[in-house]
């Protein structure tokens, strides 16, 4: 298992990734981070066909003074693209209120191959064209897993 942190308050532009700052890194060299960054490698080394991974985020999400008070989300991410379903969406009722959200996926990687993961604000709102997503979101204590399961 290895885990990724941010305590610090940081502010997270619309489809940019959230950054982790400190990490408890993987000793087996399958998962590959670099301090101060969002991006990750998931590695494919197995003697089966698929690696396979559990990514679990936890975090604090505000929208900051200022901004226009929307639906606000983050959502993992495979190789640049948001895993829908592991979307985590929170309304606040006012800006600088925050609100814990857990987002959970399971990524399979062929043998051989790396995919890349990380933890991106995204659009709440895809499906009512009407609502524009506030530009900037905060984000506090945020923690990332990644656990070897097969």
């Amino acid at each position: 298992m290895a885990e990724y942190l941010a305590n610090a308050v940081q502010n997270v532009s619309l489809n940019a990734p959230i950054i982790f700052t400190a990490s408890l890194p993987c000793p087996r060299g399958y998962v590959y981070h670099e301090d101060e960054t969002g991006n990750f490698i998931l590695r494919g080394i197995t003697n089966n066909c698929f690696a396979r991974y559990q990514i679990t985020f936890n975090g604090n999400i505000a929208i900051p003074e200022g901004g226009e008070v929307t639906p606000i989300a983050v959502a993992i991410t495979v190789n640049g693209e948001p895993r829908l379903t592991s979307r985590a969406i929170v309304t606040p009722s006012a800006v600088d209120e925050y609100f814990n959200v857990t987002s959970t996926a399971i990524i399979t990687v062929p043998k051989g191959c790396c995919f890349s993961v990380g933890v991106e604000y995204v659009d709440a709102t895809t499906d009512d064209a009407t609502v524009v997503p506030t530009p900037l979101i905060q984000v506090q204590n945020a923690n990332m897993t990644v656990n070897r399961i097969a």
